[in-house]
């Protein structure tokens, strides 16, 4: 078996892992869980100490979505009975942003379904981030689909910090998620994002009936397009998606992937993301040791856990909030 504390060592001194130390770390034993976990904690709290970083989500305009995603409930295909609404008002955005500066959360979310925003829709969340911006101190992610050409530069003038377009899945597992748009478009809308001095954010979904090898080739796309933030998430399938009833994943092998991906990219905001609640369970406290960052609150149209238990579970771990304005409530 690998040594991966002398691994870690390696990748701190700029080492890139291969292809095969990155199958190691998805096949390690469950026994050496622990020595797996104690060495992506040294990378990550190299980079980050003890601290994590706080997201809240809200989702300004739900379901009627063009695209055939197996994964979403919001989707063209879908059956699921979610709520579906047209875009929020901007007050009602506004007012999320309060509502994510009480929950101590760093980065304010602000996600819309669809295959990208119309120039109406941008310009009325351009609106809305000027006036989170000037009444909150909170970084912004938008998270509105495919852009079109000069959407980005519009976004960052209006002093978005981050945006959020995530692969969701290896290049080559992708057709068997979705069909109404490629791989290629996904990367495209990062790269635009980065050309326009955005903040990156990408990440994935795993436990969607994709190989190991899938999942380290996500990790070293990530790498490729230096993502700078990774939401990780963990598929909880809803009722009525193409990808119901499907239950691959245990936690032990979610802690894993957290691993993999703090090993492949060492300087990233790993966040533990959408179901984490129903796939790590009673292990995700143990999550943090590899990523660094979490969701408070809901998610687009699943349940978080609720914030208090969020906050016990840091101070319990003896970790404390990114912000030096706030104190891990009790």
């Amino acid at each position: 078996m690998i040594d991966f504390q002398s691994l870690a060592k390696a990748v701190l001194e700029g080492y890139q892992i291969t292809e095969g130390e990155s199958l190691a770390i998805l096949d390690c034993p469950d026994e050496a869980i622990l020595p797996l976990l104690h060495s992506a904690y040294v990378i990550r709290k190299h980079y980050y100490g003890n601290k994590v970083k706080l997201n809240m989500i809200i989702n300004t305009k739900s379901g009627a979505c063009s695209e055939n995603c197996g994964y979403c409930a919001q989707s063209r295909d879908s059956t699921n009975p979610i709520e579906k609404y047209k875009m929020m008002d901007k007050d009602s955005i506004v007012k999320g942003a309060e509502r994510a500066s009480q929950l101590h959360a760093g980065t304010y979310c602000i996600v819309a379904s669809g295959r990208g925003p119309t120039d109406r829709e941008l310009n009325h969340i351009i609106g809305a981030v000027k006036e989170i911006k000037a009444k909150y101190d909170l970084k912004i992610c938008a998270c509105l689909g495919i852009l079109k050409p000069g959407q980005a530069e519009q976004l960052k003038k209006a002093g978005v910090d981050r945006y959020n377009h995530n692969i969701n899945t290896s290049k080559a597992h992708h057709a068997t998620i979705t069909t109404s748009h490629t791989y290629e478009d996904r990367i495209q809308t990062v790269n635009k994002v980065k050309e326009a001095r955005i903040s990156p954010c990408s990440g994935i979904i795993v436990g969607m009936k994709e190989t190991k090898q899938d999942v380290i080739q996500m990790a070293f796309a990530l790498q490729e397009l230096e993502a700078a933030s990774i939401p990780v998430n963990f598929l909880h399938a809803m009722e009525g998606t193409l990808l119901e009833g499907t239950d691959e994943l245990t936690p032990l092998y979610c802690l894993k992937v957290l691993c993999l991906f703090r090993f492949t990219n060492p300087q990233a905001e790993i966040r533990v993301s959408g179901g984490r609640e129903v796939n790590l369970r009673s292990l995700q406290p143990l999550s943090l040791y590899p990523a660094n960052s979490i969701f408070i609150g809901d998610y687009l149209t699943t349940a978080g856990q609720v914030a208090k238990k969020d906050y016990q579970m840091l101070t319990d771990l003896g970790f404390e909030i990114d912000d030096v304005n706030s104190e891990v409530p009790v």
